[in-house]
């Protein structure tokens, strides 16, 4: 399926940059595909597929063109909109289920025809209509309430995250380059029991343990798999190569690329 001239339509709020979803979004993907991490399992988006991405999750994505283009919706439920919307439509709070960060959705023809519906609003600018946006968010929650009753749940939690194994989180999410306070909050904790938490389980500081995590799964990456330290820095939780590589040599006397027999 193809709109003439959308490349990425936003309705609402603009989406966060982070790894760290701060509200429910809807994405729909025209062109391309998207391959996205929830700290579990990676998982493939492909033409005509849709999915939600859950408030209060890590997840990270990448998109990879089709000859060049790449296109996207992307709707984004955030808590303001969706209170309104509860008391409007008189929905009863129900218990959320569990589920990774992404929710599938069925493949549905009422999807596709409201992606379809968007055209005559689009401004082109990666924007509706102001007029039209709410509306348009609105008739799409409508739809996917239809088709999936049991997102309710997950969408009309308003509650903050509950106090969680910290041990177990931290090994499956360290990856993921968010702040600390960001994973005190997820994990139920505010900053210094966080801290004081972490030490008495990892009996380190976390800024120290995420460093060191990530740069010996990075030397079991290079060492054990030939991989090559340019394409996993990012998806070990580093944001350039150069902190990489001298936090690398730093801890391990050696540059990344020295293990591959190459300069670095």
């Amino acid at each position: 399926m193809k709109i003439e001239g959308i490349t990425s339509c936003y309705i609402g709020p603009a989406i966060s940059p982070e790894q760290f979803i701060p509200e429910h979004f809807f994405i729909y993907l025209l062109r391309g595909s998207i391959v996205g991490y929830d700290g579990h399992r990676n998982s493939v988006m492909r033409p005509g597929e849709y999915c939600i991405a859950r408030k209060n999750h890590l997840a990270r994505y990448s998109k990879q063109p089709d000859a060049g283009e790449f296109a996207k919706v992307v709707v984004i439920f955030d808590e303001a909109f969706l209170k309104g919307f509860q008391q409007r439509h008189k929905i009863a709070a129900a218990s959320p289920t569990i589920g990774g960060s992404f929710l599938p959705g069925e493949k549905s023809g009422r999807v596709q025809n409201f992606v379809q519906s968007l055209e005559p609003y689009y401004r082109g600018n990666g924007q509706l209509d102001e007029p039209f946006a709410d509306l348009k968010r609105e008739e799409l929650l409508l739809i996917l309430l239809q088709i999936h009753p049991d997102w309710a749940g997950i969408l009309f939690d308003f509650g903050i995250p509950e106090k969680i194994d910290l041990e177990a989180f931290m090994n499956k999410n360290y990856k993921f380059n968010v702040s600390i306070e960001r994973f005190a909050y997820l994990t139920g904790r505010s900053i210094s029991s966080f801290k004081r938490d972490f030490r008495q389980i990892f009996n380190d500081t976390p800024s120290r343990w995420l460093i060191q995590k990530r740069l010996r799964e990075a030397y079991f990456l290079i060492s054990k798999k030939g991989k090559k330290p340019s394409d996993i820095y990012l998806d070990i939780g580093f944001e350039d190569l150069s902190h990489f590589s001298f936090a690398f040599k730093k801890l391990f006397g050696a540059t990344p690329g020295s293990l591959l027999g190459k300069p670095s």
